[in-house]
Parts: structure tokens; sequence; C-alpha cells
């Protein structure tokens, strides 16, 4: 008789789901706005900012596996995962706070000193570390509150929808910031201001998911040690491309940190409706292919292979990302002009397509390596294998602000520089316009468009021969579940009768 699986009930679905929007609206508030506010309002000059940040992303990535191993090792009534994702929203608020706190003010000639940029590695680091505790066990529990492969796969899709949402509101902080900063006295203040209430909603969000889960799927009895943790994951071949690919397709995040320059200073001068108009008009067309793509996946996973599914959609954005840098060359001054805004837009859908699908098929991906290596080994390492995906997601962070960093102080536009442009556009002038800043409206364009373009192409390589097939890993989570249960029929139970 065919067993009944262990699966979610609709409240834990839907309180995941609400606590993984608010974990990204924390998120979303440093990966869109964090690095603006230090080189555009701080004025760190750019190559500080992006060595700051590469460096602080690798230390804290470096530390992932071990957040994983602790996890893994965890044994509580709670479960492995929870006891985490009740202590870590708090920390997350007031390191996401700390952040935007510039306590030594901004990075001018008069106030040159290291004290500036120290704080800002600081402050960064230790909000990394604290988001750390709560992201490998949210995305952790994923694997062990269902053993239904399509019910995961849906829970991570519609994750990954809620994700995009919650990462939404990170969009609009430095554009309130700008809206803010003359009421509040200066961007500084504006922007501490919109993070706090922003920190607020995501952390209590964020705070339901530890309250109202529970664990289906029981943790190895004898967890593996953490030198041991490393080379499963190192030996785990499927799990290991994954995580090549991922490090490899690093320039595909320079869209989401570029993206706000190229809003603030080439299509706005810094206006704030402006910025909301252009991000609505070609903005939006990044979000909704992203959604398009990521409501559709579970569709797709039901009808083909998920490598293909993978591969495919990474190739699919190469084309219209160079498409969007060719469009500026075409028409440097001009890319306002409707057409090219209609251009952009749909060049941007395609983008934003070939997004949505492979962020959901990384989870799904992990989580079958989790299957395939309790297959083959009795152990279930959750924990360490999910800070991989946590692993990926700072890398590429770290290689694309790095990116982002030497290409901006290439061309100068950077501390000195953008000051003197903040003054152009405050005495009424429009960037784009001005030849003087030509190779700044070209930096801008190149980040969005050339680097993902190779970040996408080069992302395909290490997957190409995938080696965990869709069919072979039906028949193993078959096999897992068959064990789970016989394990359960033959235990004997904790409770008697007495008359």
């Amino acid at each position: 008789m065919e067993q009944k699986l262990l699966t979610y009930s609709k409240k834990e679905r839907n309180t995941f789901l609400l606590s993984l929007m608010g974990q990204n609206i924390l998120y979303g508030i440093i990966n869109s706005a964090y690095s603006y506010f230090l080189q555009f309002t701080v004025l760190i000059p750019a190559a500080a900012v992006g060595t700051v940040m590469a460096a602080t992303r690798i230390f804290d990535a470096c530390n992932d596996p071990l957040m994983g191993v602790i996890v893994d090792r965890t044994n509580t009534k709670f479960g492995k995962c929870r006891p985490y994702l009740m202590a870590s929203p708090p920390l997350i608020l007031i390191t996401t706070l700390l952040c935007f706190w510039a306590p030594f003010g901004v990075f001018t000639q008069a106030n040159s000193t290291g004290l500036v940029i120290a704080w800002a590695a600081f402050s960064y680091l230790i909000w990394g570390v604290a988001y750390t505790i709560g992201d490998i066990p949210i995305w952790g529990i994923t694997a062990l509150i269902t053993e239904n492969d399509a019910d995961r796969n849906k829970l991570m899709s519609n994750g990954r929808i809620v994700c995009g949402v919650g990462i939404g509101f990170g969009f609009i902080v430095q554009p309130l910031a700008l809206l803010l900063s003359e009421p509040l006295g200066s961007e500084l203040n504006a922007f501490l201001f919109v993070a706090l209430v922003f920190a607020l909603l995501g952390s209590v969000l964020f705070q339901i998911i530890g309250f109202t889960s529970k664990e289906k799927i029981k943790p190895a009895e004898k967890p593996a040690k953490f030198r041991d943790n490393i080379r499963i994951m190192w030996s785990n071949k499927p799990f290991r491309q994954i995580l090549i690919s991922g490090i490899l397709g690093s320039p595909r995040s320079l869209i989401m940190i570029a993206i706000f320059p190229l809003f603030t200073y080439y299509f706005a001068a810094k206006d704030f409706f402006q910025v909301i108009m252009y991000l609505g008009l070609i903005g939006a067309g990044l979000f909704v292919g992203q959604y398009i793509a990521i409501g559709f996946t579970p569709k797709l996973i039901a009808r083909f292979s998920k490598k293909h599914l993978y591969n495919y959609s990474n190739l699919i954005a190469v084309v219209p990302s160079i498409l969007i840098f060719v469009l500026y060359l075409i028409n440097p001054m001009g890319m306002t002009d409707w057409l090219f805004v209609a251009l952009q837009s749909i060049c941007f859908a395609f983008v934003g397509f070939g997004m949505g699908i492979p962020m959901v098929m990384q989870s799904v991906m992990i989580a079958d390596c989790v299957d395939y290596q309790e297959y083959k080994t009795g152990l279930r390492p959750d924990g360490v294998f999910f800070s991989g995906q946590s692993f990926i997601a700072k890398m590429q962070a770290a290689i694309a602000t790095l990116i982002s960093g030497f290409a901006y102080a290439s061309v100068g536009f950077s501390d000195q520089a953008i000051e003197q442009v903040n003054d152009f556009i405050a005495a009424g002038g429009i960037p784009r316009l001005e030849s003087e800043f030509a190779p700044y409206m070209m930096i801008l364009f190149f980040l969005v468009s050339i680097p993902p373009a190779v970040g996408y192409f080069l992302s395909v390589i290490p997957t190409w021969k995938y080696a965990l097939d869709t069919d072979e890993h039906k028949r193993i989570l078959v096999e897992l579940n068959n064990r789970r249960h016989e394990k359960d029929n033959m235990e004997e139970p904790t409770w008697q009768n007495k008359n």
C-alpha cells in the first residue's frame, strides 16, 4: 500500500511565505540600497566601497558552512532550524539600523579618516553574521516540513515569488530617502528613518515562522563533524556543480546593484517622482518577467528536466542583456525617448524571465542534493547544503560589488565626482545631457548589461552536464520515503496504556 507522505499544513505554508517575505524585506534593504548609500550618500570612494563590501561578504560567506554544521548538530524539542528562526529577526533588525547609522558623517576631503570606512565595514560584517543565523534555517526548513517532492517544489517556487515581493520593498528605500531628505534634514537622516520603518516590518513578519512551523523529517542521529561536512559538500558532484555555477554567474547580480544609480542619475536626475516613473516604465519589466517565470516554474518542472530548465533559462537572458547596452550606444542621450523606454522594458522583461527560473531551480536542486546525500550515506545535511545557497548569494554579491566599485573608479565616478554631479543636479542640470558626464552615464548602462550577460553564459558551463538526472531523483525520493516509513513502523511506541 502506498505510504501517505507527511507534508505542511496550509497554516504552515502561509506563515512560511509571510516570514520569507519579511526576511527578504530585510535583505532587500541592504542588497538594493546599501552600496548606493555608501557610495552616493556617504561618498566613500567607489573602489573602497567595492573592496569593503566584497571583503566582508567573502568573510561572511566562509562562515556559512560553519552555521550549516551548527544547524545540523542542533537537536531540541523545537527541531534543528526553529530555534534560530526565533532568535535571528531581532538581531537582523538591530544590525540593519547600524548599517544606515553614520556616526562619523560623510567621507569628504575634510573628513577622510578611516573611521567612516571602518564603521561601514564593521556594521556590514555583523549584519551579515546576523542574517546568516536566520537565512540558512529558513531555507533548510523547506526540506524538513514535507516529504512530498511536488509540495516542496511548489513551496520553493511560491517562496521565490514572495522573496521578490520582499526585495521589492528594498527598491523603494532609496527613492523614499530622496523624497524625505529635505524634510528630515539630510539624506543620511532619511536613509536611517526609512530603514527603521522597513526593518521593523520585515523583522515582525520574519519572526512568525519560528513559532508556527513543525519539522516533520527527523534529523540524523549522528550528524557529521565540520570537517566531514566540508568534504561531503565537495564530494557531492551535483551540489559542487551548482556551487561553481553560482560563483561563475556572479556578474548577474550587478543588475540589482547598479540599477538604482542608473535610474537615479541618468533617468531621473535625483528626482523622486521620475525615479518612480522610470522604475515603473522600465524596471517593472524586470520584475514582471521574473514573477511570471517564478510562477510558471512548478509547471515547467513537471514537464521538463531540471537541468534543461536551469541552463536554458540562463541563456535566454544573454542577448537581451547585451541589447540594453547596444540601445545606449545607439542613442546615449535619448534613452528617455518613448521608443527606447519601450525597448528597454522589453529587454528587461526577458532578463527578468531569465533570472526567475534559475532562482527557483537553484533552491530545488540543492534540496535534491540533500536527498541524494541521504540516499548515499544516510546523513541528511540540510543546514550545511542550504548554507551553500547562502554562500553562493554572498559570493555573488562580493564579486559583483567589487566589479562595480572598480568599474565606477575606472571612469572616475566616485567621491568628489559624485559630489560634483550632485551639485550640478541641485543647480537644475540633467547629467545625461552633459558631455562631461558621458563616461559616468556609460558605466551605469554597462554595469546592468554586459557583465550580467557574461555571468548568465558562464553559469551554465558547470551544469551543462548536471550529474543528478530528474528521473533518478524521483527514484531516490521514493526509496528514501520507503526507508523512513519502514523505520518508523519498526520503532517501539514511547507510550503504552496501563490499567
